[in-house]
C-alpha cells in the first residue's frame, strides 16, 4: 500500500510546482522578464494626475508596469543622465534634459533588461523670450531681427494684431518683414509653448529726433555741447545726438515751440542710448517741462553699445502736455553720451 502511494505524492508535487510557476508569470511577481509598459506621466507634486504635456528640464514620474530594471530613458534620442533616474516596478522618476530636438513632440523611450517601451508625449520647450529687436523703428517692408530664446517652431509674429511675414528663424533669432501700414506696435511671438510680448514697442507714435529734430523743436541745452549731426556711433539712419556735459549737472535739453504737444493717450518716452566707458554706473536724470522733481533717474549699466530705453510716463509725472525733454547729468562728473530715435509711444 505504501509503495503504490509514493508515485502519487511525486506527481502531485510536480503539478503544484508547475501551477505555482505559471501563476507567478501571469501575475508578474518577482523578476517576470516581461517588457516594460507605460501608461501615464505625472509630476512630483500631483502624482495621481496624468499630464498631457510638461516642459524641458522638469522632473517627472513615468507610470506603468515592469519598470524595475530600467537602465536607460531617452527623450526623442536625448538620454537622461544616469544619476537622475530612479525606478521601481511601477514607476520611473527622471529629470528631462534641458534641451530636446523638437519644440513640442518628444517621445519617451524606456529601456529595461527585458525590452523597450515608447510613449508619445508632448514635452514643450519653455515659452519664448524676447530680449531685443533691431532696428527699433522703421518703415513697412524693412527686416526686423528679433533676438531671444526658445523660438523653435515659431508659428506667428505679429506687430500688435497684424501678422508679419517670417523670413527665417532659429532657436534664438527670428527675422520678419514689417507689415504694410505698421509704424508702431509691440511685437508678439508665438510658438507651441505660448505667446510672448516684447518689453519695448517697435516704432513711435510721435517722433522728437530721427536724424534731425522734428519741426518746431530746438536744442536749448545748458552746460553741455550737443551735436545733432553726429555720424558715429549711430543706432539707425545717418545721424545721432552727441552730448558732452561740460559741467556737473549740465543738460541736453530739447524744447518745443508753442504750442506744446498734447500727450494724452501716450504711455512712455522711448529712446536709444550709447555711453562712453567713463559713464558706467553713472546717472542721468530725465524729466519733462523743466520739472526735475517729477523726473526719472536712469543709471547707465552698459557702455560701448546701444541700449533701448523705455520710461513709462507714470515715472515722469504724467504730464498732460510736453514742451521740453531734459536729460541732465546727475553724478557730478563730465560725461559723454549719445542719443538716437527719441520720441513718444
Amino acid at each position: 500500500m505504501k509503495k503504490n502511494f509514493f508515485p502519487f505524492i511525486i506527481i502531485a508535487g510536480l503539478l503544484l510546482i508547475l501551477v505555482s510557476c505559471k501563476k507567478d508569470k501571469v501575475n508578474g511577481s518577482g523578476d517576470d522578464k516581461l517588457p516594460p509598459e507605460i501608461s501615464a506621466v505625472t509630476d512630483l507634486t500631483n502624482r495621481d494626475i496624468a499630464l498631457s504635456a510638461v516642459q524641458y528640464g522638469d522632473w517627472i514620474i513615468i507610470k506603468g508596469k515592469h519598470l524595475a530594471t530600467t537602465f536607460k530613458v531617452d527623450f526623442n534620442t536625448v538620454l537622461a543622465a544616469d544619476s537622475l533616474i530612479y525606478a521601481d516596478d511601477s514607476t520611473v522618476t527622471v529629470k528631462i534634459p534641458a534641451t530636446l530636438p523638437d519644440p513640442a513632440n518628444n517621445p519617451i523611450t524606456v529601456t529595461t533588461k527585458y525590452g523597450t517601451a515608447i510613449y508619445n508625449f508632448r514635452i514643450l520647450q519653455p515659452a519664448p523670450v524676447i530680449t531685443s529687436f533691431d532696428p527699433g523703428a522703421g518703415a513697412e517692408g524693412i527686416t526686423v531681427t528679433i533676438s531671444g530664446d526658445y523660438f523653435a517652431g515659431v508659428s506667428s509674429v505679429k506687430f500688435e494684431t497684424i501678422e508679419a511675414t517670417i523670413i527665417s528663424s532659429t532657436k534664438t533669432q527670428v527675422k520678419v518683414t514689417v507689415p504694410a501700414g505698421v509704424t508702431y506696435g509691440y511685437i508678439f511671438v508665438t510658438t507651441p509653448s505660448g505667446t510672448v510680448k516684447s518689453n519695448n514697442a517697435f516704432g513711435f507714435r510721435y517722433l522728437i529726433y530721427d536724424d534731425a529734430l522734428t519741426t518746431t523743436w530746438s536744442n536749448t541745452s545748458f552746460s553741455a555741447t550737443a551735436l545733432l549731426t553726429n555720424t558715429t556711433p549711430v543706432k539707425r539712419g545717418a545721424m545721432s545726438i552727441k552730448t558732452n556735459y561740460t559741467a556737473s549737472f549740465g543738460a541736453l535739453r530739447l524744447s518745443k515751440a508753442t504750442p506744446s504737444v498734447s500727450i494724452a493717450g501716450f504711455t512712455a518716452l522711448k529712446f536709444s542710448l550709447y555711453a562712453s566707458p567713463t559713464s558706467l554706473g553713472k546717472k542721468v536724470k530725465i524729466y519733462f517741462n523743466g520739472v526735475s522733481a517729477s523726473g526719472y533717474t536712469y543709471t547707465i549699466t552698459e557702455v560701448g553699445k546701444w541700449i533701448d530705453v523705455q520710461i513709462p510716463l507714470t515715472n515722469l509725472g504724467n504730464p498732460v502736455t510736453l514742451s521740453s525733454v531734459t536729460m541732465q547729468e546727475f553724478s557730478a562728473i563730465l560725461q559723454e553720451i549719445y542719443i538716437d530715435d527719441l520720441g513718444l509711444i
